[in-house]
């Protein structure tokens, strides 16, 4: 009876743990930093919210929260903000996605220079590892992929100028704005992940003045579409079979 007991409480626990591995719990942290010497009145503090992250153990919960923190992926540095930068109004975050073993998350920070601007940036974590997945991790066939990506921008541009000359006839030549850039293999590297599909995600670089006129810069691609392209022994490969 105590043998029968025992394997139930190690079958519940193993379930336990290995249910607990699909997903991590995320609690904000905020904490209000205060400038010794603001040069201005509004930039008196900056808000910080940061990420708390619990996974199965402390050290899988302390390395996620290493590849998701602000200084990580945004270049963060709190000693400059309050010193000589002072840019930086909010840190925030968005949980896109938790489940499934990956964790894909934005993080957004928010300030003012000669004008107000936020930059975004979405990583997606690996939570069995606590790494930060790159398309190589996941994904067969780059080149192929990238040329998918490629085709997406090309149709998305050519949309863009049309609907800027419609709405925004004075501009002058809308095709300028897009520049010489191109889709290439280094583009794959942000993206987003849902039961769905996956997102990558592309900054034109429009200047502040012309933002307003800037595509999206989103390109889906559903996980049928994807499947030629999903490594089959990567995290991805439980979408596709």
């Amino acid at each position: 009876m105590k043998k029968y007991i025992f394997a139930i409480f190690v079958v519940t626990l193993t379930l336990a743990v290995s249910n607990f591995a699909q997903s991590v719990v995320i609690t904000p942290k905020k904490t209000v930093y205060r400038r010794p010497k603001p040069i201005a009145g509004y930039k008196r503090t900056f808000t910080v919210i940061r990420p708390r992250v619990k996974a199965a153990t402390p050290a899988l919960s302390k390395k996620i929260e290493a590849a998701i923190s602000y200084e990580k992926v945004s270049d963060l540095n709190i000693k400059e903000e309050t010193t000589e930068v002072q840019w930086l109004e909010e840190a925030s975050y968005t949980v896109n996605y938790n489940r499934n073993g990956i964790l894909d998350i934005t993080l957004s920070v928010t300030g003012t220079g000669a004008y107000p601007s936020t930059f975004n940036k979405t990583v997606v974590i690996d939570l069995k590892t606590g790494n930060r997945i790159t398309p190589g991790m996941v994904f067969t066939n780059i080149a192929g992929l990238t040329a998918k990506g490629k085709r997406a921008r090309e149709k998305e541009v050519k949309q863009a100028i049309i609907d800027i000359k419609k709405e925004e006839p004075d501009t002058e030549d809308p095709a300028s704005l897009f520049g010489s850039r191109d889709f290439t293999a280094e583009n794959l590297d942000e993206f987003s992940v849902s039961d769905k599909g996956v997102t990558f995600i592309y900054d034109y670089g429009f200047p502040h003045a012309a933002l307003a006129l800037q595509p999206d810069g989103r390109y889906f691609f559903s996980w049928r579409e994807l499947k030629p392209f999903i490594k089959p022994a990567g995290l991805f490969r439980r979408f596709v079979r």
